[in-house]
């Protein structure tokens, strides 16, 4: 085992992540973890854009305005004017670091996606979180005082309440080293978790492997309230084909005229919202679902080869290349698309400056639950959060820095004397393949009363056996994952059961209608049992 000291511990290599280590003043020693390599995560997949104030006919009110209206009426005010009022600095920060956006003209192109009033979305091309990623990690990696750490994935917070000690506070982190198979200790005196959503626990979706809810597990285990996790997108255009693997067809496509056709050709979004095309995420991917159970069809068409070839080429670059590898030319035929889980609206609760209910302990990015997003994300406002977040903790953590902080405790080795190898790690694909078939036919995109209370006893007795694994067998990073990943599941339906209305992403046949008290569903983790900090 290694111990290893840093004033700042980033679990989470996105954008998030990477924008927090860059903010710190260069005296700070910084540690960020990438439990695989640096390019795996959500940022680095990201398609369409970041939503900010920066067109003179547009304004914060209007910015404002969509992201309320998108979240169902359910986004906390300060969270929405805080980020919004912060987007062109994050920008001009982003601008700064060497991000290179789209310019058109001379200026930056600004496209609109749904549920956008105005053109404010500032991209690189098709491919704009790749573009964010690789300038932010070409940085992180010149940095001096930061050190990265790939292919390691946190086990467990380590907190002062854990070793009996009060009062009570987050000293860093349990950490495996895939490479070396070996649990390292590093202490910190400030970690924030910054390890993206849990849209892994559904059998579709578009994101990465690594969305498997790991932070949101671990604040949980260490005494932090989540909320509205209930909410999960689901992003209306994957690309369907037996072959890909997660792959988005961005949101900017409709932005610029894509059509929705059911198999016959017949555009149908027009019937349900005025919008069409251009209407919320959840709504757009609940007609969708809707057509696909009406008619009988696996997928609908997403038709944007009306425009002209040159342009489709030029602003989706990306899109077109990945689709003509499936034999699909956008430019002459419709792609054939389905809704995926895409982003996890809800999570760790956080104040403005990403603070928990923690002391020591942070969330920022699609971990957090800031209030940002309501009961639904408006798009290209993930992106736009994770840089504002970055921000903010940093300055807080720089203002804490400071002072005088404690002696950082010691922390004893994680204890594997009690467990052996595993011979029957066909087990743990077997669970996770059940969870997020369950998830999917019960935890939806509809659901009611009856899908959700089974999803409630085949999680209980999922995490029972995991539960026994996890105690007899040494960790590996896909026990790691599965264990997390049924924590969150099971937060994701108690907090369903507990919203009786339809709101956003939350749509349930038994009460289809939205309440008429607004409110937030906070988890808080009362009468938990406190495992023993080694184990």
């Amino acid at each position: 085992m290694s111990v290893y000291t840093f004033d700042v511990l980033i679990i989470g290599s996105g954008a998030a992540g990477l924008t927090l280590a860059l903010s710190l003043p260069a005296q700070f020693k910084v540690a960020v973890l990438s439990k695989g390599e640096l390019k795996n995560g959500s940022t680095w997949h990201a398609q369409g854009g970041i939503a900010a104030v920066l067109a003179k006919e547009d304004s914060i009110d209007a910015h404002v305005a969509d992201t309320i209206v998108a979240g169902a009426e359910l986004s906390r005010p300060d969270a929405v004017d805080h980020t919004v009022r912060e987007s062109r600095s994050s920008i001009d920060w982003l601008i700064e670091q060497g991000v290179p956006f789209t310019r058109e003209s001379g200026h930056y192109h600004l496209t609109k996606e749904g549920g956008h009033s105005r053109r404010r979305i500032i991209h690189a091309a098709d491919a704009t979180g790749r573009a964010v990623e690789q300038t932010l990690i070409d940085r992180a990696l010149n940095a001096a005082n930061i050190t990265v750490y790939e292919q390691h994935i946190a086990i467990d917070l380590v907190t002062r309440r854990k070793l009996h000690l009060a009062p009570n506070r987050c000293i860093g982190a349990y950490v495996l080293n895939n490479e070396s198979g070996h649990v390292d200790v590093f202490r910190a005196q400030y970690t924030i978790l910054a390890t993206g959503g849990a849209s892994k626990a559904y059998l579709y979706t578009s994101n990465p492997d690594g969305a498997t809810g790991d932070g949101i597990a671990m604040a949980w285990r260490a005494g932090c309230r989540v909320a509205n996790l209930e909410f999960n997108q689901f992003h209306p255009t994957c690309l369907y084909h037996p072959q890909a693997k997660s792959f988005l067809i961005s949101e900017a496509v409709r932005g610029e005229g894509g059509i929705l056709r059911l198999p016959d050709g017949t555009r149908f979004m027009p019937a349900f919202d005025p919008r069409a095309e251009l209407a919320p995420r959840d709504i757009v991917a609940r007609t969708i679902d809707h057509e696909m159970k009406r008619v009988g069809c696996d997928y609908v068409y997403l038709d944007i080869s009306h425009r002209p070839a040159d342009f489709i080429r030029g602003h989706f670059p990306t899109i077109y290349e990945n689709c003509l590898r499936y034999g699909i030319d956008m430019t002459r035929e419709p792609i054939p698309v389905v809704p995926a889980a895409h982003y996890t609206c809800g999570g760790v609760m956080t104040d403005l400056a990403g603070a928990t209910d923690l002391e020591g302990l942070y969330a920022i990015g699609e971990t957090a639950f800031t209030g940002l997003h309501g009961a639904n994300r408006l798009a290209s406002n993930s992106l736009l959060e994770c840089i504002v977040y970055g921000r903010s903790a940093a300055t807080d953590i720089q203002t804490r820095l400071v002072e005088r902080q404690p002696e950082l405790d010691q922390v004893p080795a994680w204890d594997e004397s009690q467990v052996t190898n595993s011979d029957e790690d066909v087990i743990i694909a077997h669970n996770w393949d059940e969870l997020r078939r369950f998830m999917w036919d019960y935890v939806g995109i509809v659901r009611t009363n009856k899908r959700l209370q089974r999803a409630r006893h085949r999680i209980d007795l999922l995490q029972q056996e995991i539960t026994e694994y996890y105690s007899n067998y040494k960790v590996s990073r896909d026990l790691i994952e599965l264990r997390n990943l049924a924590m969150v599941a099971e937060l994701i339906i108690r907090s369903a059961q507990l919203r009786k209305e339809s709101r956003g992403l939350h749509y349930t046949l038994d009460y289809p209608n939205p309440a008429p008290e607004r409110r937030d569903t906070i988890l808080t983790p009362i009468n938990y049992s406190w495992p023993d900090a080694t184990r």
